[in-house]
C-alpha cells in the first residue's frame, strides 16, 4: 500500500502496521476476524451446550419436562392441522407420538409420589404461615393425584381390570386442581409482598430526590389508578422472575384439570399451548435452579 505525497514524486510505502489484520511477513492486507466466529470458541461452545444438555436430561425432572413439552407441542399441531386439507396422515402420526410420548411420561411420574411427599416435608418448616399452609396443603393434593395417577397407570398396561377409569382420573382431576389452586394463592401472596416491597423502594427514591426533580411515582395523580396497578405489578414481576415463572407455569397447568371437570371448557389448542408454555417454564426451572421460587 503506497500514499502519493501531496506535491508529486515517487510514491512512498506506508507501514502495514497501521492496517488492522496486515501480514507483515507477507506484506498483504486481510480482514480482521471476528472473535464471535472463533472456531475455538465455536467448539467451547457446543462442548458446553452439549453439557448442558447432558446434565439436565440426566434428571428424571429433565427428561419428564422435555418429553411433557414434546406432548403438548403435538396436541397443539394436531389442532392447528386438523382442519386443513390432506393432513390427515400427519394429524394420526401427531396423535400416535402424542400418545406414545404420554405413555412413557407415566414411568417417569412413578416416583414422584416420594418427591412429593418429601416436599411437603420441606414446607413444613417454611417461616411464614401463609407459604407454610398453601404449600403444604398443595403438596398433600400432589401426593393424592399421584396416586390417582399411579393407579390408572396400573390399569392401562392391563394389571388388573376391577378399576374405574373415569372415577379415578376424575378423582386425579380434582387434585390436581386444588394442588395447582393453593399455588395460586402462594404466588398472588408472594406478588402481594413484592408489590409493597417495590412501593416502598420507590417511595424512598422519590423521598431522598430533590423536590424540582420529574421522577416515575407509582401512585401519580395524572395515571389512572389501574394503569397504576398494572405497571406496578409488571415491575414487581421484572425484579423477581422466579415468581414470574412459577405464576404462568401454574397458570399454565390450571387449564388442564378445569377442562377435564368441565369447570372452564377449552378446546386442544389452548390446552396445547398453555402446556407447551408451562413445560419451558418447567425447563428452565431445572436447567437453571436460582429461577425456582424459593420457600421463605
Amino acid at each position: 500500500m503506497c500514499a502519493r505525497p501531496l506535491w508529486g514524486g515517487e510514491t512512498q510505502p506506508l507501514p502495514l502496521s497501521r492496517y488492522p489484520g496486515t501480514d507483515r511477513s507477507l506484506g498483504i492486507w486481510r480482514a480482521p476476524e471476528d472473535p464471535r466466529l472463533n472456531p475455538v470458541r465455536l467448539v467451547a461452545f457446543g462442548l458446553g451446550a452439549m453439557d448442558a444438555f447432558i446434565r439436565f436430561t440426566n434428571q428424571t425432572q429433565g427428561r419428564d419436562r422435555l418429553f411433557r413439552a414434546t406432548q403438548y407441542t403435538c396436541m397443539l399441531l394436531r389442532y392447528l392441522l386438523e382442519p386443513k386439507a390432506g393432513k390427515k396422515k400427519v394429524v394420526m402420526k401427531l396423535k400416535k407420538l402424542e400418545s406414545s410420548v404420554s405413555t412413557g411420561r407415566k414411568w417417569f411420574r412413578l416416583g414422584n409420589v416420594v418427591h412429593a411427599i418429601q416436599a411437603t416435608e420441606q414446607s413444613i418448616h417454611a417461616t411464614d404461615l401463609v407459604p407454610r399452609l398453601c404449600l403444604t396443603l398443595a403438596n398433600l393434593n400432589r401426593v393424592i393425584y399421584f396416586i390417582c395417577d399411579t393407579i390408572l397407570w396400573v390399569r392401562s398396561v392391563g394389571l388388573t381390570s376391577g378399576i374405574n377409569k373415569e372415577k379415578w382420573r376424575t378423582r386425579a382431576a380434582h387434585h390436581y386442581c386444588f394442588s395447582l389452586l393453593l399455588s395460586l394463592v402462594r404466588d398472588l401472596y408472594e406478588i402481594s409482598l413484592q408489590m409493597k416491597r417495590v412501593t416502598r423502594d420507590r417511595a424512598k427514591k422519590e423521598k431522598s430526590a430533590s423536590q424540582d426533580s420529574l421522577g416515575y411515582s407509582v401512585a401519580d395523580e395524572e395515571t389512572e389508578w389501574l394503569q397504576s396497578f398494572l405497571l406496578l405489578l409488571f415491575r414487581s414481576l421484572k425484579q423477581h422472575p422466579p415468581l414470574l415463572l412459577d405464576t404462568v407455569k401454574n397458570l399454565c397447568d390450571i387449564l388442564n384439570p378445569l377442562d377435564q371437570l368441565g369447570i372452564y371448557k377449552s378446546n386442544p389448542g389452548i390446552i396445547g399451548l398453555g402446556g407447551l408454555v408451562s413445560s419451558i417454564a418447567g425447563m428452565i426451572t431445572v436447567a437453571y435452579p436460582q429461577m425456582k421460587l424459593k420457600t421463605r
